[in-house]
């Protein structure tokens, strides 16, 4: 086991009707001006901000809003939040809705901590924030874990540069996650988040680093739990205990406690980052199950005593002891077959991808020639470009 550091300090209200205390919690903390950052019309048109605007104000708490956040989120947006908070002296940013909108927070907190940089320094490594503002959030999709990470990911849509980076300044400081406010999520959206939460434990279980007992199983069963809860929640879309399962799994798969005492890279988030980045259209957890089953194919080879034991482990194939490479490639297939039944693409020709722009994704994601991306099996352009043309399928 190799050292480590765990720090998740985020508060986390979990549970039936949790949102409605929001108002209290602000209180709680001295904060009297925020901002209420949200998506599209289905926070107003669920009542969901109205109720969040009814507790700020019976607790006294003033806001200002700013909607408009789209999947894959912009720095544009960002920009006019930084702008707004700055303007009107805000003291904490609340995030309403997924990864999205916590994401343009995270953002937006960054730039108004630092106000004479230019905030995409950030996500270039050009500059490190040195403080920012308060995060809170009420989660209404269970995916990106954004809810209890470091982490922030944002589009530059000048050159469609999906870029990212992590900082403790910017954790949320609390998150309501009631599993109700997902049971309108669509079909297809709860299928991109159960992959994006298996996804940000896959990445560390598969890293760097070698086995680790405790920190395995922990992964492992929580991949277990998801599996499941995603095929209940896939057919049952209001079955609290499969939500509440997503919803907890979701912040505990990259909170870092699924990579506690082992390195790891997200090679295949680096390879999706610069396929949304292109194609806004498509939404992360889809592109990161189009590509996972042809990086795992890729670098298979290179681990596979891991890959084995996770397809005994999480799917409970049988151990090929003659040929362990059999077992590797069995749990592989399970893990897309499971992606397929939940109507998610597991090819880059399903998602309309054209073959003509891989070279461009492929030197966009060693940053220019670079870097390569690290991992049991270290991945140049020619490999990345490899795995893309792969994913395009038959």
């Amino acid at each position: 086991m190799e050292n480590f550091e765990f720090y998740a300090p985020t508060r986390m209200i979990f549970g039936k009707d949790t949102h409605l205390q929001v108002g209290k919690i602000i209180k709680e903390y001295g904060f009297k001006k925020v901002l209420v950052h949200f998506g599209g019309s289905s926070a107003r048109k669920s009542g969901l901000l109205d109720a969040v605007f009814h507790s700020l104000e019976q607790e006294g708490i003033q806001y200002v809003t700013l909607g408009g956040v789209q999947a894959n989120p912009t720095l544009s947006m960002a920009k006019q939040g930084i702008e707004l908070c700055l303007k009107e002296k805000v003291e904490l940013v609340l995030a309403v809705g997924g990864g999205s909108v916590i994401d343009s927070s995270k953002c937006i907190a960054d730039g108004v901590g630092n106000p004479d940089v230019d905030v995409w320094k950030f996500f270039t490594k050009e500059a490190a924030p040195k403080k920012a503002l308060p995060v809170g959030t009420i989660l209404t999709l269970s995916a990106s874990g954004s809810e209890m990470s470091n982490s922030c990911v944002i589009t530059n849509e000048e050159g469609g540069l999906k870029r990212g980076f992590g900082s403790s300044l910017h954790r949320p400081l609390f998150s309501i996650c009631n599993p109700e406010l997902t049971y309108t999520v669509s079909k297809f959206q709860t299928g991109c988040g159960t992959v994006d939460i298996m996804m940000h434990t896959l990445e560390r279980y598969f890293g760097i680093g070698e086995a680790n007992g405790v920190t395995d199983r922990i992964a492992e069963g929580l991949l277990k739990s998801v599996i499941e809860a995603g095929r209940i929640a896939d057919r049952e879309p209001e079955n609290y205990e499969a939500r509440a399962n997503l919803m907890w799994a979701g912040s505990l798969s990259h909170n870092d406690l699924t990579s506690a005492g082992r390195s790891f890279m997200m090679q295949v988030h680096q390879l999706e980052h610069e396929l949304s980045g292109m194609y806004p259209r498509i939404a992360h957890g889809a592109g990161l199950s189009a590509l996972w089953p042809s990086w795992a194919r890729y670098v298979c080879a290179s681990g596979v005593e891991r890959f084995a034991q996770y397809a005994v482990r999480v799917w409970n194939i049988d151990m090929d002891f003659e040929n362990s490479m059999n077992t590797a490639l069995a749990g592989i297939q399970a893990t897309e077959d499971y992606f397929a039944s939940l109507d998610m693409p597991v090819t880059l020709k399903q998602l309309e991808v054209s073959p003509e722009v891989l070279e461009e994704m492929a030197h966009k994601c060693t940053f220019f020639g670079k870097r390569t991306l690290a991992g049991r099996k270290e991945l140049g352009e020619a490999d990345i470009l490899a795995i893309y043309k792969a994913a395009m399928g038959a």
